[in-house]
């Protein structure tokens, strides 16, 4: 049997014909390389199946390809559209809220083939976060290629004097370095495109292991990008500038980028139009995507552009500056070809650009290039020796260099030719792939992936057709005698057959937590998640489940956990003894509230701790395995005994039960909740109670028809 591989790739509008490339800030070259590496993975015989999971997304302002469940790609490559979080179409940094739920349908998806994929390859911090709840689930070996780092983003932003909280409004920033910190912690492999990444973007990550690391540079589609011109496509790109320029003939800077603040492109513009040099010797040439209305453009992308207008006015750079509202993808290589036709130069002045593909793309149809001197073009140019790199955030020394580039006609013509061999040499996708899949099977565990449902044929289930599951110290704790009366004849009408299980959640030992429940009179629970999610039993088994034990201990060090956080003895303080586990580190806070989190976790980070900390109530704060919690032992036991997440009923009220309340499992929010809650109420499966306490429970319970005898 050959190689079966998943690609997470979730953000943008991705097909496997006409990329709309540059339509908005993110459909660019990420999409293109997935399409193109799973094209080429596809095409070698060792490779059975490579599916790519995206978005389903139902909205009329979008071609409705990209309502379609599936799309072949190419043989044995296809694309699995799963819905999550509202139809329409969403930027990236909208999508954090439901990307749990697209972890559990991506895992029941897995599970209904016969077999598991090889490995899982994410991309990007939003993929990342989804396969690294997949891979530990699954127990399938994930890679990881970020494209752009948070962190760095956020150097770069801040370096041009964005404001901190703009700037996290604007991009989520936070939960993106969150989830490349938790991807980081749970990948076997990164593919980066240089090394600059791995010694300078990846390494200010606290959960990156440099060891860890491969370089594998992108390919060039050699077909479509080459340096042999025809007198066709001169004459339509001729066309496609002709309205803007006055004297087309003169060398061209050209620019070819999405219009996001990233891209720098209104720095390049006023460097232009500062020098009387380039604008005598050049004229500048603009492709930033397609736009029809300006209004129906994104915030960003309307910035970018009145900036670029602005700036055009500003210089009075009419009839030298091109910015045409429409081109095709295919016209692309087409637009490189004749800038080198007239020797004119690609410029790429991006605050941080993680590799730079246009910058191949140009070297192989023979166009020398300008290019930031962050990440990928500094490998690009010790390769290729086909131009200058520059600080584009100093705007003197862009200007000098685009000036000094452009001055040299015996130069242009040898960095011309240096990049057409170079790109030939080591670009090639056919290397890419061949280094990738070399990669995989010397750095990857290949074996047949775990499987928990280790005896479950032997032993049956213990939890039955649906579950509910209570949550002790919350609803449970103080509850009014006439709910529970209600309650507890609602369960025992239910009779004692196979069919409907109980279950128990609670913060408490499970012998602490069996005391407490005994008085309650109510049946008895056929499972216990205890300890904040770090230990389960089964009905009135004192031994705990092995397997979940031994899941969440890989990498586990609580001594080394405490010893993380002694010097934050200031802001919280151990509770004791008998509030604390094996796989459990409890803490009082000394100031109620969740500012100290970020601390605790960077902590936790700097020391290398593979640990989580989980704030419940304001005031106490647990510290568990990075594998543990309260939601990863539901799916554990769903996973294990084969019940579907949808026949699992949770109960959320508290500050801290959000992680409950996301995903496939059914919810019910108690009227008397958490303020914290109220963002939940778009969540797909929840429902929040008008009534309070347990007849809030007992209206989800009518809500959603569960444990309706069968």
């Amino acid at each position: 049997m050959g190689l079966r591989l998943l690609h997470l790739h979730l953000h943008g509008l991705f097909r496997s014909h006409d990329l709309e490339l540059g339509r908005d800030a993110d459909t660019g070259g990420q999409a293109l390389y997935v399409l193109e590496l799973v094209r080429g993975l596809a095409a070698r015989s060792e490779i059975e199946q490579v599916e790519v999971v995206t978005r389903l997304i139902h909205d009329r302002r979008v071609s409705t390809d990209y309502a379609n469940p599936i799309e072949d790609i190419a043989p044995g490559a296809k694309i699995i559209r799963l819905p999550f979080g509202p139809r329409r179409y969403l930027r990236k940094e909208l999508f954090w809220p439901y990307l749990d739920d697209l972890a559990d349908q991506t895992v029941s998806h897995l599970q209904q083939q016969e077999h598991l994929p090889d490995w899982i390859h994410a991309h990007y911090a939003d993929a990342g976060y989804v396969g690294a709840l997949v891979s530990r689930r699954l127990g399938v070996p994930l890679v990881f290629t970020g494209h752009s780092l948070g962190r760095e983003k956020l150097r770069r932003l801040l370096g041009v004097g964005g404001d901190h909280e703009q700037i996290e409004q604007t991009y989520a920033i936070g939960q993106r370095i969150d989830a490349e910190e938790f991807t980081l912690a749970h990948c076997s492999l990164v593919i980066t495109s240089t090394r600059q990444e791995i010694d300078h973007q990846y390494a200010r990550y606290g959960r990156f292991v440099p060891e860890q690391a491969e370089v594998v540079p992108p390919g060039v589609d050699s077909i479509r990008f080459h340096p042999l011109q025809s007198s066709s496509e001169t004459d339509v790109v001729d066309g496609l500038l002709a309205p803007f320029l006055r004297k087309p003939s003169l060398p061209p800077l050209l620019a070819i980028s999405r219009a996001v603040r990233r891209k720098n492109i209104p720095f390049l513009v006023e460097a232009y139009g500062r020098s009387p040099v380039l604008r005598q010797r050049h004229n500048l040439v603009l492709v930033l995507g397609c736009r029809d209305d300006p209004r129906q453009l994104e915030k960003q992308q309307r910035e970018v552009f009145q900036q670029v207008f602005d700036l055009v006015d500003r210089y009075d750079l009419y009839g030298r500056v091109a910015y045409p509202k429409q081109h095709r993808r295919d016209q692309i290589p087409a637009i490189y070809r004749w800038a080198a036709l007239h020797r004119g130069l690609f410029v790429n002045p991006a605050l941080t650009e993680p590799f730079g593909l246009t910058l191949l793309e140009a070297a192989a149809c023979g166009l020398p290039m300008v290019a930031t001197d962050d990440g990928g073009p500094r490998d690009i140019l010790a390769r290729c020796d086909n131009g200058l790199l520059v600080d584009v955030t100093d705007l003197e020394a862009l200007q000098d260099v685009m000036e000094q580039a452009g001055s040299d006609a015996d130069q242009w013509r040898l960095w011309s030719d240096n990049g057409i061999v170079a790109v030939s040499r080591h670009f090639s996708w056919d290397a890419h792939v061949c280094h990738y899949l070399a990669l995989m099977k010397q750095r990857l565990e290949l074996s047949q992936p775990r499987i928990w449902a280790t005896d479950k044929e032997c032993l049956g289930s213990p939890l039955g057709q649906s579950l509910l599951l209570l949550d002790l110290d919350s609803s449970l704790e103080e509850p009014e005698a006439e709910g529970l009366a209600s309650l507890r004849e609602g369960l025992e009408s239910i009779g004692s057959g196979d069919a409907h299980g109980l279950g128990v959640l609670t913060g408490r030992s499970v012998q602490a937590a069996k005391k407490r429940y005994a008085e309650l009179n109510l049946p008895s629970p056929r499972v216990w998640i205890s300890r904040a999610g770090t230990e389960i039993h089964y009905g009135l088994e004192d031994q705990s489940d092995r397997f979940w034990q031994a899941h969440i201990d890989v990498d586990w060090r609580r001594q080394a956990v405490v010893s993380a956080l002694a010097d934050l003895k200031d802001h919280l303080t151990l509770q004791d003894d008998q509030e604390q586990g094996p796989h459990k580190v409890s803490y009082l806070l000394k100031e109620h509230g969740e500012a100290i989190l970020p601390l605790v976790r960077q902590r936790l980070r700097q020391r290398s701790q593979a640990a989580r900390p989980h704030l419940r109530c304001h005031w106490f704060l647990d510290v568990v395995p990075l594998r543990a919690s309260r939601s990863e032992a539901i799916r554990y036991l769903s996973l294990r005994w084969g019940l579907p997440l949808e026949q699992i009923l949770v109960v959320a009220s508290q500050q801290g039960d959000a992680e409950l309340v996301r995903g496939l499992t059914a919810s019910v929010v108690l009227a008397e909740h958490d303020p914290c809650l109220e963002g939940l109420r778009h969540q797909q499966r929840v429902f929040f109670a008008n009534n309070p306490h347990l007849f809030g429970l007992l209206d989800g319970l009518n809500h959603y028809r569960f444990f309706l005898k069968s």
